[in-house]
């Protein structure tokens, strides 16, 4: 969004003196831009300064090209090294949280980084994708579930996550988990997964479901293959074979496959990190019929330098077509990879924009 308000002398605005007196500290806050020239610069750029009623501020470098603006050559060159350096920040800060007992406050990180609280934290989202909160919560989940991957009792996997007491972490569980702590130690095991095998014109799908929804739709050539990738997924859980009142589920997915235009409206058991869950949510937003860059979607999820994370994340999916990842293709349009193939992805689409 522009800063500049059209009513303020912009020769009062606190910015403009940053500029005139070239000041390193405020890079990061805001750039200026020259309607004159068409091009942006950082405050401390050592450019020739222009008149003061040819400048307009704005927020960001991306908010000054959206306006039309592009670099200077030294704002390019300035803007590689500042990328460099904020990847070299936020890598720290991770190791920093990684390595800590208890999460470091942002103040701690911001003040270790040499930056402003609300500088650090908004250059750690660019970069990550995540809070710096966000980043602590998804680490603490993930060395949970190693330990009790690793037969660890739940007693260590709290104290080794940095849980500080017992309530906390069982407050929280369900959501890290998706299951009490001891199912997941036992790798779902005494949890029900009821699930049925079928065909479609698409080849094999099945379709599981737990007590909170469903939680796989996978497709694919081999239906035997699809059973085994469901039995890794909850290796110790029960997996019952659907009854007649299931397969009505199943047959309702495979009716949305073959005429999209019908909807899918499914309670879902999504499980997966904060990030991920932040982009799949994004994809069940894209209307059917219509597609998205990467990029879009790191957009909308207030990430705009994560796209590679964001493709990863599409490829972690593993709710086909409910989780809509077939509707996410490359910045030129074209078809990217897809965990059930290309040519389902292409097929997926082509239904989807019929008339």
């Amino acid at each position: 969004m522009k800063t500049l308000s059209t009513t303020i002398n912009i020769e009062d605005d606190p910015r403009w003196a940053a500029v005139v007196a070239r000041d390193a500290r405020a890079d990061g806050a805001f750039v200026y831009a020259v309607k004159t020239t068409g091009i942006y610069c950082r405050p401390s750029s050592l450019a020739r300064l222009p008149k003061p009623q040819n400048v307009e501020f704005f927020d960001s470098a991306e908010q000054a090209e959206a306006a039309g603006y592009r670099p200077s050559k030294r704002a390019s060159k300035d803007q590689s090294d500042v990328a460099a350096q904020h990847a070299r920040t936020v890598a720290q800060a991770c190791r920093q949280i990684e390595s800590a007992d208890t999460f470091p406050s942002l103040n701690e990180l911001a003040q270790t980084a040499g930056l402003s609280s609300f500088h650090f934290h908004r250059v750690f989202k660019a970069a990550t994708g995540l809070t710096p909160k966000g980043y602590a919560a998804a680490h603490r989940s993930r060395r949970v579930r190693e330990c009790l991957a690793d037969g660890g009792s739940v007693t260590e996997a709290l104290y080794d996550a940095g849980f500080n007491s017992n309530s906390r972490f069982y407050e929280s569980a369900d959501q890290v988990l998706g299951m009490k702590p001891g199912e997941y130690r036992a790798s779902g095991k005494n949890n029900d997964i009821r699930f049925a095998v079928g065909q479609c014109s698409l080849g094999a799908i099945l379709v599981a479901q737990s007590e909170r929804g469903v939680c796989a739709i996978l497709l694919g050539d081999d239906p035997h293959q699809l059973v085994c990738d469901l039995q890794d997924q909850f290796r110790q859980a029960n997996l019952i074979g659907a009854d007649a009142g299931f397969e009505q589920l199943i047959a309702k997915v495979v009716g949305f496959i073959e005429a999209p235009a019908i909807g899918l409206d499914l309670p879902l058991d999504v499980r997966g990190t904060a990030f991920q869950e932040r982009v799949w949510q994004a994809l069940r937003e894209i209307p059917s019929g219509s597609t998205a860059s990467y990029a879009d979607i790191a957009q909308r999820i207030g990430a705009p330098t994560s796209m590679r994370a964001v493709a990863q994340a599409c490829g972690a999916n593993r709710l086909a077509v409910a989780i809509p990842c077939h509707r996410v293709v490359r910045s030129d349009g074209n078809l990217s990879g897809y965990r059930w193939g290309v040519e389902r992805k292409r097929q997926l689409l082509e239904r989807e924009t019929r008339p």
